[in-house]
């Protein structure tokens, strides 16, 4: 006999009775999580579909994904939403959450002036890139926030052998979207994921300079807090909201997001997929 639920309310359905605590009542699910999650608008659309199948209230924190894990790692979070893969393997491994699954990937791009100073437009591969810009010394904005976009920025400039300091490197300490807006007004270059650059240009002096290479891949990770360590996390929420997000229902609608205004969807889904075989293809 089929299931009279749809697959993603069946899914949640399943979470819910198998999660720790799951004979307590859902209480209000906190979800932490990087700012392209939001600024994209993706968690406006996603957030209210699973707050009507769990009939809970979810309170969102986008931050940068460093500050995202260390809020769930001590257990301020009930469930996470990240894109550092290294940084999350390193938690994973201390113990500090349990359940890493893929959800989405998108890319990140290389903005800046059309005027291009730093002549990024002639760069073959990542590390031409970040040569020009030390070279060129024209204005790079950086996050500055310990999130996925800047430890990708700091990996890439350490591998490029460049130390980047002076007048020239813009430490926003702020999310992408803000720091979008201090490059646009300033003239620089920033780091950014495709999803948050499409969902802003209108109203940004950018353009993409640097694209398309594998090292730029986006790979984003739903995971929860381990409960054996945080027994006050509501294990049961963010159980439920893993299984939502990665559940075939909602995979499809996030593989369909921003086409309709962008001409593109702005993530792809990849519940379906392992992280090896995206990066060996990738590359």
């Amino acid at each position: 006999m089929r299931s009279p639920l749809p697959p993603v309310a069946w899914a949640l359905t399943l979470a819910l009775s198998h999660a720790p605590g799951a004979a307590a009542q859902t209480r209000d699910v906190i979800l932490a999580t990087t700012t392209s999650t939001q600024d994209t608008g993706l968690l406006d659309s996603l957030v209210p579909r699973f707050e009507r199948l769990c009939r809970c209230r979810v309170k969102t924190i986008a931050v940068g994904t460093g500050q995202a894990l260390a809020l769930g790692a001590r257990g301020e979070a009930d469930v996470v939403l990240v894109h550092a893969p290294s940084l999350e393997q390193r938690y994973v491994a201390e113990g500090k959450f349990v359940g890493r699954r893929l959800v989405m990937t998108n890319d990140f791009v290389v903005v800046g002036p059309s005027a291009d100073p730093a002549g990024i437009r002639q760069a073959r591969q990542v590390s031409d890139v970040i040569r020009r810009l030390a070279q060129g010394r024209a204005p790079f904005a950086s996050r500055a926030d310990s999130s996925g976009t800047n430890l990708l920025e700091l990996k890439l400039w350490k591998e490029a052998g460049v130390e980047p300091k002076g007048p020239w490197y813009l430490q926003i300490g702020q999310g992408m979207g803000a720091t979008l807006r201090v490059a646009s007004q300033k003239g620089a270059y920033a780091l950014t994921d495709r999803g948050t650059y499409l969902a802003l240009k209108q109203g940004l002096d950018l353009g993409i300079l640097f694209e398309g290479a594998p090292e730029l891949l986006n790979i984003y990770h739903v995971m929860v807090p381990n409960s054996d360590s945080f027994p006050r996390v509501n294990a049961t929420g963010g159980a439920a909201f893993a299984a939502f997000i990665v559940a075939p229902e909602t995979q499809q609608f996030i593989g369909r997001f921003g086409a309709d205004r962008f001409g593109r969807p702005l993530f792809a889904p990849a519940a379906h997929r392992r992280e090896e075989d995206l990066l060996r293809r990738a590359a």
